[in-house]
């Protein structure tokens, strides 16, 4: 006999081995489903019990009952489909619009400067395909030499003090005019480096390069600007082989001046600047002295392997020295204060205080930090040299007298020939060009007349003023490194040596040596302000210069891109 179900056998409690561990136990129904692994689910796919958002009135609620909903499979099925609040009538920018993306078409005729800093600004995605400019072999061109001429210019740059960006849109140019797409150089204040990836199925081929030592001579830089110009121009065939003989010419080429001019120069720089702060031609004479024998001592440390921290300490020294011993002498018609103040002027680091901030406005904040790390280094290594002597000439019984103001306004044409000469003796320094020379002293020249047109006969700022006059240094700077097609810095650097605020940062020494700390901190917190004045000043002419001049962009009027942006502006 059967027992029917639900009889008294089936509530018979049954042993382990009777039952399954995969069995449901009781009182749980069975799924009458389908398994998962015969039918899987893609992580994308709507769970089950969750309804989705209606349709906005369209084609497919139309033809239905008017329910206005849709299966879930038509609305986010795809990626690509655009949301419920989308409007084909008023879309937002951030769909690509009917006629499809701007294409971005690059002039020519515009300097290789403002064409590959136009790309580096660019997503990716955005950027055009290379041109090839250079005719590799038939092999195709040479990844790793490319590369590697690629850090070689940049590091050359670099050495030389030119900006981060203009380091990397040089690279760029590079690689591009070689046919290598896929590039991306990468600047820091000591460290090069440039990846390329020929396809997004091959490995990427990166190399790198530390810049050990820098030095400035803008005769090289220019050699350098003018090998890439010619590597980015179609007309002019310059192999790789080319590329590296012209290299190691630039490499091995001999300073324009030598070092005795160089000192002569120094000297020439301090006089020249004890002059446009009142002194006359003992106060050149001595402020001339103390500078020369301060680079002769500066360049015996260096021989000697000492850092450049005390190679600016020891020069800073002999012409406070040489301030002291004037004071010591008594003589009435002698203003220690421009001596000092004169030597001073050929030791502030103005070059590596406008790089550095040029660097932080253009995105490149690593290397904006590390260069005025090195410009606060070099101002320590002065106010050391300084306060050292000026210490010393207080225990002697010097009579300093930080009240003493320069009046040099009531002599405007001696002041404008002296900020000539300052630019003269600056450029000399630099070890520009002869061709350059006149262009960066005129430069100069105009800075000092605008300066004192605003400071002196107008009442204004000073700041104000020299970040004015720096602007219009930036902006004339420009238009010759147009002109010329070349780097600006042989244009700028030298034109604002004038403006250096040297007779500030005397006072403030002076005050901190006498005890006066608050008089001390508050002249040089005016130095520091002036100096930042002359940074943000030549990169704002500089800007001002690039956004009225045509520079390519995209097709139809495009804005122009701004450097690298970390809020989306």
């Amino acid at each position: 006999m059967v027992a029917e179900p639900g009889g008294p056998e089936d509530q018979k409690p049954q042993s382990d081995e009777a039952r399954s561990a995969f069995v449901p136990p009781a009182g749980v129904g069975r799924r009458t489903s389908a398994s998962e692994d015969d039918h899987p689910t893609s992580e994308f796919a709507i769970p089950t019990g969750l309804t989705t958002e209606p349709q906005g009135p369209g084609p497919a609620s139309a033809s239905g009952s008017g329910s206005g909903t849709t299966s879930g499979s038509d609305t986010i099925g795809s990626a690509f489909v655009p949301p419920s609040t989308y409007s084909a009538q008023h879309a937002p920018p951030a769909f690509t619009p009917a006629h499809g993306s701007p294409m971005i078409r690059l002039a020519k005729e515009a300097p290789w400067q403002d064409r590959m800093r136009t790309m580096l600004r660019m997503p990716v995605a955005e950027r055009p395909a290379p041109e090839l400019v250079q005719k590799p072999d038939e092999a195709g061109p040479s990844v790793p030499r490319v590369l590697d001429l690629t850090l070689r210019i940049g590091e050359l740059l670099l050495a030389g003090g030119e900006g981060a960006e203009d380091v990397e849109a040089a690279m760029f140019a590079v690689t591009r005019s070689y046919g290598l797409d896929r590039s991306e150089p990468t600047v820091t204040f000591t460290l090069l480096s440039i990846s390329h990836q020929p396809s997004l199925v091959d490995d990427p081929v990166t190399a790198s390069r530390t810049v050990r030592r820098r030095g400035t001579d803008y005769t090289r830089l220019a050699a350098v600007f003018r090998l890439i110009d010619d590597i980015t121009t179609e007309d002019v065939d310059v192999s790789l082989e080319e590329a590296y003989r012209r290299l190691a010419e630039i490499r091995r080429n001999r300073h324009p001046y030598s070092g005795w001019v160089l000192t002569l120069a120094g000297g020439g720089l301090a006089g020249a600047a004890s002059v446009l702060v009142g002194g006359g031609a003992l106060v050149f004479v001595a402020a001339a002295i103390g500078a020369m024998l301060g680079d002769r001592l500066a360049w015996l440390c260096a021989g000697r392997g000492l850092p450049e921290f005390y190679q600016f300490v020891a020069a800073a020294m002999p012409p406070a020295a040489m301030g002291v011993a004037l004071t010591l002498t008594h003589w009435s018609d002698v203003r220690p204060s421009a001596v000092i103040t004169g030597g001073l002027f050929a030791l502030l680091p103005g070059r590596a205080l406008v790089a550095g901030v040029q660097d932080g406005l253009t995105g490149f904040y690593i290397t904006a930090a590390a260069r005025l790390l090195e410009v606060m280094y070099l101002f320590i290594g002065i106010v050391v040299g300084v306060l050292l002597v000026l210490y010393m000439g207080l225990q002697l019984g010097a009579q300093l007298n930080p009240e003493t103001r320069f009046v040099a306004h009531d002599r405007p044409v001696v002041q404008i020939l002296a900020s000539m000469a300052l630019c003269l003796a600056f450029a000399i320094l630099l070890q520009q060009d002869r061709s350059t020379v006149l262009a960066v002293t005129l430069n100069g020249g105009v800075a000092w007349v605008i300066y004192g047109a605003m400071a002196r006969t107008g009442n204004i700022s000073p700041v104000l003023a020299t970040a004015t006059a720096a602007g219009l240094v930036g902006l004339f700077g420009q238009l010759f490194s147009r002109y010329r097609y070349t780097s600006s810095l042989p244009f700028i650097t030298a034109a604002i040596g004038p403006l250096l605020p040297g007779s500030a940062t005397y006072f403030g020494l002076l005050g901190v040596a006498q005890g006066n700390v608050n008089a001390g901190l508050a002249s040089l917190s005016t130095a520091v302000a002036t100096a930042l004045a002359i940074a943000i000043g030549v990169n704002l002419g500089s800007e001002i210069s690039r956004l009225f001049m045509r520079v390519p962009g995209a097709v139809g009027g495009a804005n122009r891109r701004a450097a690298k942006r970390t809020r989306g502006f």
